[in-house]
């Protein structure tokens, strides 16, 4: 278990944008790691409502329960280590294993055993170190939605910002007033079951 406070900057970006991204930092395509996230709420969108998210994050071989809530500044993150029959459990019968996360949940005043899986974001990732901090570069597909985004996670927010703002209009790429994955996730589900 580990938590943790994230500074991050993000911009959707066109598939050309992408690729011109992709080429400015000469990113090969065997740079790219998948990575699936596995979301989690209650049938009454509690953790929305709070600007909370709870996923399980399938990396390489490396299973991570994540709870994301606000902070002063970015995103507080709680991290639970959990193993492949655990997380396979979870998705299956939305149940959470107990831990931190689980506290945490009481503690925002949510049900942790009303929890329900969602659906999985399905993303292909690169990093590069930029400046003082790492940027992603992130091709996503989840529900019927494909998209392409950029990300710069930093410790410095004023100094992040600066940084990327500079990256961006140097590369002729406009900013975009851009939501967490999670959040495009669950508005693009509110529209499909509307």
């Amino acid at each position: 278990m580990s938590q943790e406070i994230e500074i991050e900057f993000k911009n959707l970006l066109t598939e050309a944008e992408f690729l011109k991204i992709k080429a400015a930092f000469q990113i090969e395509d065997n740079e790219f790691i998948l990575q699936e996230n596995h979301y989690f709420d209650t049938p009454q969108f509690s953790l929305k409502e709070l600007e909370a998210a709870l996923r399980i994050r399938k990396k390489l071989e490396h299973f991570v329960m994540t709870l994301k809530e606000p902070a002063k500044v970015g995103l507080l993150e709680t991290h639970q280590m959990i193993t492949e029959e655990v997380a396979s459990e979870m998705i299956k019968t939305g149940k959470l294993v107990k831990g931190q996360i689980v506290e945490r949940l009481f503690h925002l005043g949510v049900d942790a055993n009303k929890m329900t899986y969602f659906g999985t974001l399905a993303t292909i990732r690169a990093e590069k170190k930029y400046r003082n901090g790492l940027l992603v570069l992130d091709h996503s597909n989840y529900l019927t939605v494909e998209d392409y985004e950029l990300e710069y996670e930093v410790q410095n927010e004023v100094e992040g910002k600066m940084d990327f703002q500079t990256l961006l209009n140097e590369l002729d790429i406009p900013i975009r007033h851009t939501k967490n994955k999670v959040r495009r996730f669950y508005e693009q589900k509110y529209e499909e079951m509307g």
